[in-house]
């Protein structure tokens, strides 16, 4: 039985980095909307209740039932999560005077008490919120205080409940990994055991077990999750593992070959299937970016199909799908708004009767990375940047066409290979070209051009729910624009795209 920390979500945008920071330690843990707690408790060493946009003075604000919890487990209320502890236990909670948000300083420590043990008198911290506990019961004991903010740590006497008002999950809180080892190591009595090596061996041997001899079915992307999952099924049942690797004709230049090579070298069992020419068909006179991706998707499910019934007596459909896909899937407020259809989640249409198996739904990126070097997948498959599923069909604005398609291919491969060749390939966490519906007059040599303007986009992050753009030197910017210039055709002008996520997102639509 696996060791989890239950974080209970209370809609913060820092919950998963509250399970990033736990995953760190080697300590497992699962985020379940504050609606939708588990009934079983097998496993659970403690619980975090995380922060909100939400006010526990407002009517309706989300409530659990703290005394279950207390009664069970060690309990860290963060932020909204300490101030529901406090306002449910006699405590006043009260609108701020000064909204506090950013970088304070802990000008008492109580370094005696097992949570704040080896934080440093003065530790930066990280706060963000509108209300502050102004007043706690008897049994309530304040363990940290900054010049603003009296209770910004308390200890529920005789008990292992804390609550704190900062984010200690946060890069900006500079302990912050101090006071999460000792409540999960110390206070929770966590092993931190949960290794990449770990999950390796416990997956393989429950997918032998869940699979048994059926065969599976497996649409391969040439990106880090799907092929992961393939290596961690392949190891448990080995030929019964069927992979498909569709062109769609949205690949980068030469990618279909290439990937191909790699797989078939790693041992798979691939069939590669060329149907770019139905989906460009399919695409033709398109513009609209969610029609673009619902076709794409479309397509795919039936050239999949196909494929599939080619193979006999398949049980099982595996997907790649990671962590962040699942959590968005149940979020506390029912799924996100749709920015764009891609995920995995949401299953199969009516007509594909097949059980799902989803060995890495438990991962964050950055962890499928980690488990796959355990696993010896080549280097260049696991720190390939990512990739949409609608491929260069949303990197194209407007229609697509085959032309087009064709020329972002040379420009994007003219980008990535230039950042391969002067190491700056690894230094960033994406890269893309994209082709707009724009031109505009430039001239070569003596000749006036009306010709195609082309953006790059290049950004560094974690795990893409955030993201700034890289800050890429000057030289190579000019010197990949004018090679982009002198070598495709029907380019006259690149730019390159400076905007962070938020506010804007990392593909173009």
């Amino acid at each position: 039985m696996v060791e989890t920390i239950l974080i209970l979500d209370f809609g913060s945008q820092y919950t998963q980095l509250i399970a990033r920071r736990v995953r760190e330690l080697n300590v497992y843990c699962e985020i379940h909307p504050f609606n939708k707690i588990p009934e079983n408790f097998n496993g659970v060493k403690g619980v975090i209740l995380s922060g909100s946009p939400y006010s526990v003075r407002d009517d309706g604000s989300p409530r659990v039932d703290l005394q279950r919890l207390r009664d069970k487990f060690p309990v860290l209320g963060v932020c909204y999560g300490a101030q529901m502890l406090a306002q449910e236990n006699r405590g006043v909670v009260q609108a701020s005077k000064h909204r506090e948000y950013g970088r304070a300083n802990l000008d008492f420590i109580d370094t005696s008490n097992e949570l704040l043990k080896g934080l440093n008198q003065n530790s930066q911290v990280w706060m963000s919120h509108g209300d502050t506990i102004t007043n706690i019961a008897d049994d309530f004991k304040i363990i940290a205080s900054t010049n603003t903010v009296k209770v910004a740590g308390f200890q529920i006497e005789n008990e292992h409940t804390y609550g704190i008002q900062f984010h200690p999950e946060v890069y900006h809180s500079t302990e912050g990994m101090v006071l999460l080892r000792n409540f999960v190591e110390d206070i929770c009595e966590c092993s931190r055991s949960w290794t990449p090596d770990s999950f390796v061996e416990s997956t393989i041997q429950a997918l032998k077990e869940k699979l048994g001899n059926d065969q599976v079915v497996l649409g391969l992307s040439g990106g880090v999750d799907s092929s992961v999952a393939a290596t961690l099924i392949h190891k448990a049942i080995g030929k019964n593992l069927h992979c498909i690797f569709i062109d769609n004709g949205l690949l980068r230049k030469d990618e279909f070959r290439l990937v191909l090579e790699s797989y078939h070298s790693m041992d798979l069992n691939v069939t590669g299937v060329d149907a770019s020419d139905r989906f460009l068909d399919a695409l033709k006179g398109v513009s609209d970016p969610e029609e673009k991706r619902k076709i794409i998707g479309r397509v795919f499910i039936e050239v999949f199909d196909v494929e599939a019934h080619r193979i006999q007596d398949v049980s099982w459909l595996a997907q790649g799908t990671i962590y962040p896909d699942v959590i968005e899937s149940v979020s506390v407020k029912g799924p996100s708004a749709t920015i764009k259809s891609h995920h995995n989640v949401g299953g199969l249409p009516d007509f594909m009767k097949l059980k799902i198996v989803e060995p890495l739904n438990s991962l964050f990126k950055d962890e499928v990375r980690r488990v796959g070097a355990t696993l010896d997948v080549k280097p260049e498959i696991l720190n390939r940047h990512p990739f949409p599923g609608p491929g260069l069909g949303i990197r194209i604005l407007g229609d697509v066409t085959r032309e087009k398609v064709s020329l972002l291919q040379e420009v994007d491969h003219i980008f990535v290979q230039g950042l391969r060749d002067s190491d700056l390939y690894d230094k960033v966490w994406q890269s893309l070209a994209v082709l707009l519906p724009v031109q505009s007059v430039g001239v070569m040599g003596d000749e006036r051009t009306y010709e195609n303007t082309v953006v790059l986009r290049a950004v560094t992050s974690v795990d893409g729910m955030t993201a700034d753009w890289a800050h890429l030197p000057h030289e190579f910017l000019a010197s990949i624009s004018n090679k982009i210039i002198n070598s495709v055709k029907g380019v006259n002008r690149v730019v390159y795209d400076i905007s962070s996520k938020p506010p804007a997102t990392i593909e173009w639509e």
